[in-house]
């Protein structure tokens, strides 16, 4: 799959002079996934087109679409890459056309892509027709490259796209060696009840990135029951990687709307809900700044996630951690296990600021009281990429 990373890349390395390395991927992703989407949705194209043809109201529409083909997503148009490159003169206007007439659901992926401006940027240099006619001939079917093999090609393309922009460390995706270990820590205790028919599982980030801890656990619980049943949820602040991540799951077939663009800790857009199992790597010592009103009074007013106490307003990492003990599903009296488990990426600091008495150290006393760390696992320095500093995984 890193060879066609790397074909990717290549397509994306013809577009020197007309943009910078840093920004490769806000011009390549969407045509990426819009040849992922065509090309999940080509065996049943017409069936759809026909339904689409039939029926104006998007809600009933959605629920056909579903039933009959367990799809999440159409498009109205019959256009495909290749057919639009038959009008060359008309290209830009047909693509973006093309792109708007996909379901409400997929058509916000392309927004946050800024995808308009990015066409018409292609098309006034010259470099429109190439690209699309490049995409147009990667064969992204779903039996030719898997929802894990598309994974993995976004890893590794946001990868090259990382590092030549130099984002923050881990700012944008957890390596898959971290999180499939995170997720065989979580997952550890309930092999009995994974591998039973018919078993239901959710599993829920709340800094989902571009979906790779979604997808690696969902991967994992299918690979020991092929019958199980899981559903993923999850909400990420930066548009690109929401975009993305959003696509990762029309791919996979899960219910799109689950994933949720916004600050978690300003707003919790799954609020009341809690998940089997919980997972997160969010941002190390980021401020929690914008979130300030918000959390404070949560924790003033007491019955809200923030119980505990507040780290200080240079690193919101603890804010998460108490977060994702609120989204665990509590456990049945008597039940073994029966609780949700969460798998949480994070630096030393949460381990070590803050002496007696202050919300670091409050925090920490109310989750060894409560009896919710089952273990920290320090992970091998320089396993992120862009850093070497020690990461360590909780459990709880």
């Amino acid at each position: 799959m890193s060879q066609l990373g790397g074909f990717i890349w290549n397509i994306a390395d013809q577009l020197r002079g007309v943009y910078k390395p840093a920004q490769y991927g806000t011009a390549t992703l969407p045509f990426l996934i819009l040849r992922r989407l065509e090309c999940v949705l080509a065996d049943h194209r017409d069936s759809v087109n026909a339904l689409t043809a039939k029926y104006a109201n998007d809600d009933i529409l959605a629920a056909l679409v579903r039933r009959d083909f367990g799809l999440h997503f159409w498009n109205r148009t019959d256009y495909t890459l290749k057919s639009l490159l038959g009008d060359p003169e008309n290209l830009g206007e047909n693509l973006l056309d093309y792109a708007a007439s996909f379901s409400a659901n997929v058509a916000d992926i392309f927004e946050k892509f800024s995808f308009d401006k990015t066409v018409h940027k292609l098309d006034e240099n010259d470099r429109l027709y190439l690209v699309v006619e490049q995409f147009s001939n990667i064969d992204l079917h779903p039996s030719v490259v898997s929802n894990a093999d598309m994974g993995e090609v976004f890893e590794h393309l946001i990868f090259k796209f990382s590092t030549a922009s130099n984002e923050t460390a881990g700012e944008h995706f957890t390596p898959r060696d971290a999180i499939r270990l995170i997720v065989d820590l979580v997952l550890a205790p309930d092999d009995e009840i994974l591998s039973t028919p018919g078993t239901i599982r959710s599993i829920y980030d709340p800094t989902a990135g571009t979906g790779g801890m979604l997808s690696v656990a969902e991967e994992a619980i299918l690979a020991m029951n092929d019958q199980a049943v899981v559903t993923l949820a999850g909400q990420e602040l930066n548009d690109e990687s929401y975009a993305i991540c959003k696509s990762d799951m029309i791919g996979k077939g899960q219910a799109v709307d689950a994933i949720r663009r916004g600050d978690t800790l300003n707003n919790d857009l799954h609020e009341g809900i809690t998940f089997d199992y919980c997972l997160s790597n969010p941002p190390y010592g980021g401020d929690w700044k914008a979130a300030e009103t918000t959390v404070r009074k949560e924790h003033k007013a007491k019955g809200g996630r923030f119980d505990a106490g507040l780290p200080r307003i240079s690193d919101g990492q603890m804010l998460f951690l108490q977060h994702l003990v609120s989204k665990m599903r509590p456990a049945k009296a008597g039940v073994a296990n029966s609780g949700g488990r969460a798998g949480i990426v994070l630096n030393g600091s949460p381990l070590f600021t803050g002496g007696a008495g202050s919300g670091e150290s409050e925090i920490r006393r109310w989750l060894i009281e409560s009896d919710l760390v089952d273990c920290i696992v320090a992970l091998p320095t320089n396993m992120f990429y862009n850093t070497g500093i020690a990461t360590y995984v909780w459990i709880l």
